[in-house]
């Protein structure tokens, strides 16, 4: 089994690098985890459409990256791709096409390709100004974001 594990966000713009921290910190805390060779670790700025590249020839795919709903700044989210739409139309992604978009187009173009798992672990973000580095409440979270990275892995590496 290969998994993908792929921090997504712009690291000048606050909150928005949640996704790109969390994965960096899961694989200082948890290196045994994170060098297996079943696992692919990412870090992606502006994955965009290329997500889906990154996403080829694995079994399944961790996404790591802020959002932002009606949750307090911190609070995370574990979702599965059909979730993500419930965000609506207000949660844009900074990164061009947003992860539930660039997903639900792959799976429209390749509609034979089997689909395989993907759980999205969402931050929830307070600020994404340009400049500014991550917000208290994100920095507070991000020990649960690596711990909840570790569980997703663990329970795919045991399939």
């Amino acid at each position: 089994m290969k998994i993908a594990v792929i921090g997504i966000g712009q690291s000048l713009r606050g909150d928005d690098a949640a996704g790109l921290e969390a994965v960096q910190r899961w694989q200082e805390q948890f290196p045994e985890t994170a060098q297996r060779p079943e696992v692919y670790v990412e870090l992606d700025e502006l994955p965009g459409l290329a997500l889906l590249d990154e996403l080829e020839g694995c079994d399944a795919g961790i996404l790591v990256d802020a959002v932002q709903s009606y949750a307090g700044p911190g609070t995370l989210h574990r979702l599965d791709p059909e979730q993500l739409s419930a965000f609506g139309s207000d949660a844009k992604s900074a990164h061009g096409w947003g992860v539930a978009e660039t997903l639900q187009l792959g799976r429209q173009l390749n509609p034979e390709r089997p689909q395989i798992p993907i759980r999205v672990i969402g931050i929830e973000a307070s600020q994404l100004s340009v400049g500014v580095g991550l917000s208290q409440e994100v920095t507070e979270a991000l020990p649960i974001a690596c711990q909840a990275i570790q569980d997703e892995v663990e329970k795919l590496l045991t399939k």
